[in-house]
């Protein structure tokens, strides 16, 4: 069973995995709208990882003998200036991302809860390449500047993304 602490932290984060997971599916309809295709098929794989993510936490719960209680999900952002605004939300929000795991971790380390540190090892890995992916179609984008064609370019590239 997971201790109090803990289990909040943990319980509260599948919150914040489907609040990413909304995020995302929102800024896939923004790059649908705006005609770009590869940029919606990111978002949209974004979306389901998030998604898996948010069942993770939630089967470790009920494997540690806890009860999961699902709170509402906050609405996601929906209007966006750009591709290169959406990728710059995008790295932030993975750096808060980031940041929550390890602060589950930590209150695991003060309730000496090896094995709640033990299961974070996996999203600790998977936050360092989220942010890495983000960071790089961010500064991809900051290369384009104004150009259509290398955006096109670059939307067919993101396209290929598998899910």
């Amino acid at each position: 069973m997971l201790s109090k602490p803990v289990y909040e932290l943990v319980n509260e984060q599948i919150t914040h995995e489907m609040a990413s997971a909304y995020l995302y599916l929102s800024m896939a309809a923004w790059f649908e709208d705006a005609n770009l295709p590869g940029f919606a098929h990111w978002m949209k794989v974004q979306f389901e990882e998030e998604q898996e993510h948010a069942m993770k936490f939630f089967e470790y719960i009920h494997d540690q003998g806890s009860r999961v209680e699902l709170k509402a999900i906050p609405a996601p952002e929906v209007k966006f200036a750009s591709p290169k605004e959406i990728f710059e939300k995008t790295l932030a929000h993975e750096k808060l991302v980031t940041s929550l795991i390890l602060k589950i971790n930590e209150a695991a380390k003060a309730q000496n809860d090896v094995a709640t540190q033990v299961f974070l090892q996996w999203f600790v890995t998977e936050q360092i390449e989220e942010e890495k992916n983000a960071s790089t179609i961010l500064d991809l984008l900051e290369k384009v500047g104004g150009s259509t064609g290398a955006l096109y370019q670059l939307d067919h590239q993101v396209g290929k993304r598998g899910g």
